[in-house]
């Protein structure tokens, strides 16, 4: 079979849940504060894969105003019981601090595509949440469990209880079926059932470096449940040369000819103090089941670079330059997304072929900044746009920015001196966490005509990031220092070890704090990777 080089999901993809049905494969990631919730991409041969629908794309489904950072949708789990398609999924509104409020929902489709249903509420005993439809037509609800008491950790187990569809809620008796290993953090269960075994599959040890699966089995759902004998299943930790770092938290598929694979998450490091820019993302690796009826990664427990797979991955548009009109009909493009809110039309619009975000709060508000966005696929790109805005103070401003959360981006902006002269000013938070302040002091402003269109443009190389403008026709000349690109990851998210969990993100931004929604226009957007010798674990 051919190769397929990991991450099979390359970019923030993180959580994946995969699924088959006849010839279909599906995986669903989590979005986080990243709006509309939940992608899920399609492929027919475990290579090539396709974004086909964000799923939780309505108020009903999901509000995340005010949610913080690496909150929101949380590691979805999608099924299908033979008759429709079945996803649950958690809306985090506090992960900090002594308490978590994990709401979690389940909501169903038809189709893949939908409609997807208004959201049953189950639980908020804790996070991650998966479906597991067993052989007799019964469903069951499991996500780990979570108690504010315990000292250091509150991850106390794995909750199960039955989900009756009919009454729509989760009825009969709660058992906390597995404790977890010693690797610690229990968390991402999945059920599965084979020759008369259940089999739950877990995610330890944090979604840092000592990341892990851990196996574990027992004739009765119920439990009690025994460990694989070679636990954990899958790691990268204690191998700091490994490719693919903090591999864990994963889910298995069979293919038609009786193949297993296991999807899991995964994060590629870069520079001397390893930092993911890319986030978490999504790899596989092949697996086989034991005379002894337990599952181990082919070449494992340390995932492999690449894997066979039934198909051939196309690489064409992965090196393609992305140019991104806005079409009035078409709408935005689906590469894009947004922050939080369920209602866009009071952050972006298109029209007359232009992007027009609407001033709101300031870029990193937990509740409505109109910032439209795509991911960071590649360790190098180019980055460009053109932006008509026309401030008055310095109060408004709007452009270009490379983005992780509110305390760590960088942004080109067109903005005003109080005395009303438009200018070019570049704002970095440069991991101020937990202040989540500009760093002081700024770059030089640069003074722009009061009237006019601006090209915008950035360009990271690795670590490097330098900001480029040029006004009317003229060539793109540099402004401002060379910035540390580096810190658009997890590792400098604003958060401690195991706190921040989405990924860099460029796009366009804009801010109007005097409250009177002054809107920038923007001509297009392009997203042109570039081959940098910095990207050895390119996919």
């Amino acid at each position: 079979m051919p190769l397929v080089r990991n991450p099979i999901l390359p970019g923030f993809n993180p959580d994946p849940s995969i699924l088959r049905v006849g010839g279909d494969y599906y995986i669903a990631t989590s979005t986080f504060e990243w709006y509309p919730g939940v992608q899920i991409h399609h492929s027919k041969d475990l290579a090539n894969w396709e974004l086909v629908v964000r799923p939780l794309n309505r108020k009903s489904q999901l509000d995340m105003r005010g949610d913080p950072d690496s909150c929101g949708v949380w590691a979805p789990c999608l099924t299908h019981d033979g008759e429709k398609f079945w996803l649950v999924y958690t809306d985090v509104k506090r992960k900090d601090g002594s308490f978590k409020d994990t709401p979690n929902y389940i909501v169903s489709a038809p189709s893949i595509t939908g409609p997807w249903s208004d959201p049953i509420y189950a639980n908020s005993s804790g996070f991650d949440p998966s479906l597991f439809h067993d052989e007799d037509g019964r469903k069951w609800f499991v996500n780990m469990l979570q108690d504010h008491r315990r000292r250091p950790r509150q991850f106390a187990g794995i909750r199960l209880q039955e989900f009756d569809p009919k009454a729509e809620k989760l009825v009969g008796p709660t058992k906390n079926i597995f404790p977890g290993t010693e690797l610690d953090l229990v968390e991402a269960p999945h059920l599965y059932k084979r020759n008369g075994w259940y089999y739950l599959l877990t995610a330890e040890g944090g979604t840092g470096y000592d990341h892990a699966c851990t196996l574990a089995r027992s004739r009765d759902l119920w439990g009690p449940y025994q460990v694989h004998p070679q636990n954990p299943i899958l790691t990268s930790a204690g191998t700091p040369t490994a490719a693919l770092q903090r591999a864990g938290h994963g889910d298995i598929v069979d293919t038609a000819d009786g193949k297993t694979y296991l999807v899991h998450l995964t994060g590629r490091p870069i520079t001397e103090v390893r930092r993911c820019v890319l986030g978490r993302e999504t790899g596989i690796q092949e697996a086989f089941w034991g005379d002894d009826d337990w599952l181990y990664v082919k070449n494992g427990p340390v995932p492999s670079l690449k894997v066979e797979v039934p198909g051939t991955r196309d690489d064409t548009n992965y090196w393609t330059e992305q140019r991104y009109s806005f079409d009035d009909k078409q709408g935005l493009h689906k590469d894009f997304q947004w922050l939080r809110t369920p209602e866009p039309e009071r952050i972006f619009e298109i029209k007359d072929s232009k992007l027009h975000l609407i001033g709101r709060e300031a870029v990193g508000s937990w509740f409505e900044q109109a910032l439209v966005a795509r991911r960071q696929t590649h360790f190098s790109y180019d980055a460009e746009t053109v932006i008509d805005f026309a401030p008055t103070d310095e109060r408004q401003f709007a452009g270009l920015t490379a983005y992780y959360c509110r305390y760590n981006f960088f942004y080109l902006a067109v903005t005003a001196h109080s005395d009303g002269q438009r200018e070019l000013l570049i704002m970095s938070s440069e991991a101020s966490w937990p202040e989540g302040r500009l760093k002081l002091p700024l770059a030089e402003p640069v003074r722009i005509s009061k009237q006019g269109k601006v090209k915008l443009a950035l360009s990271i190389r690795g670590k490097e990031l330098q900001f480029f403008y040029a006004l009317e026709d003229k060539e793109l000349e540099k402004i401002g220092p060379i910035y540390d690109a580096s810190i658009i990851s997890d590792e400098c998210g604003g958060h401690q070890a195991h706190g921040s969990f989405t990924g860099a993100f460029v796009g366009l931004a804009c801010s109007d704090v005097n409250g009177t929604a002054l809107s920038a226009s923007f001509d297009y957007f392009v997203y042109r990777p570039v081959q940098h010798d910095t990207d050895r674990y390119d996919a």
